[in-house]
């Protein structure tokens, strides 16, 4: 018998851009015959109690033998996973990858080039910010730098600044939130590779420029094509994914000083209908394959 599934979704954000990726697997599911519905996270209530761990639905169904979670609530995917079932990708892949503090630690783990990072100490609203600590920063890292909170998406709350005056402006204005010093790679500006890993392979991959802002994000305003990465490029990217250990993710590769490349982030929910519109390939496809022959 095959197995059934369910497709987890943020039910609470604006636009259709997270149910499409839902519906985008659910097509290449069907296409396999397999059965899977899609839910948003918030019809989903996570139940604890001394006798009782348990999911409370709002629209009632049987539970899935497996989920694919396009989606960031952690607590959800875990709470799914203690019930026995297998989630794509795990809740421990999924928090690394949403946190890119954490991302970084693991990629540095496991020996992988990335842009030289300094991680800031915690800080809350009241504390007042340390020249000294922002200057040791600066040493370590040249100027320009950026400054990225350790949570956001599609190039958001990730600033490129030119001054201590500048990073400490910003540092005053997302005090109490976690965020990292990282080395601003020149040779990069506006231009990131995405490769889409899926298991053990690069499964499409497409090059993104933008020639208005440092971010190189289709969402900030970036152009993309079809690209073919190296067996190099390939190998790196799917090592990445491995260290967060994810089953399969979106890697944005920076071309760094002599044209080596170092991963810039990891994404565990990277979306794919900007990669099928470059490149004419759906990931969806290789993803159901991935997760069937994890299955089975």
């Amino acid at each position: 018998m095959k197995p059934n599934g369910w497709i987890i979704y943020n039910g609470n954000l604006p636009g259709n851009k997270f149910l499409d990726y839902a519906e985008m697997i659910q097509e290449s599911a069907t296409k396999q015959g397999i059965d899977m519905k899609i839910l948003k996270n918030n019809a989903l209530l996570s139940l604890l109690a001394t006798d009782q761990l348990g999911i409370v639905q709002l629209d009632k169904a049987e539970l899935p033998d497996f989920v694919v979670f396009a989606d960031k609530d952690i607590y959800l995917a875990r709470q799914l996973e203690l019930l026995g079932i297998t989630v794509f990708n795990s809740s421990k892949a999924i928090e690394i990858s949403d946190d890119k503090i954490a991302s970084y630690q693991y990629m540095a783990t496991h020996n992988i080039p990335m842009p030289k990072t300094i991680v800031a100490p915690k800080i809350f609203t009241t504390g007042n910010i340390d020249h000294k600590l922002v200057e040791k920063a600066i040493e370590q890292l040249g100027l320009p730098l950026i400054i990225k909170e350790a949570f956001g998406s599609f190039g958001e709350q990730v600033y490129l600044l030119h001054s201590l005056e500048e990073i400490i402006t910003k540092i005053d204005a997302i005090q109490g939130k976690p965020y990292l010093f990282q080395q601003f790679i020149p040779s990069s500006y506006g231009k990131d590779l995405r490769l889409q890993v899926v298991g053990n392979q690069v499964v499409a991959a497409m090059e993104r420029v933008n020639i208005n802002d440092f971010r190189a994000n289709v969402t900030s305003g970036g152009a993309m094509s079809v690209y073919t990465p190296t067996k190099e490029e390939a190998a790196l990217a799917v090592a990445a994914t491995k260290a967060i250990n994810a089953d399969f993710a979106g890697v944005d590769l920076l071309i760094g000083p002599d044209d080596k490349r170092l991963v810039c982030e990891i994404n565990s929910n990277a979306h794919i209908r900007n990669l099928l519109d470059c490149t004419g390939i759906n990931a969806a496809d290789y993803i159901m394959e991935h997760i069937l022959g994890v299955l089975s």
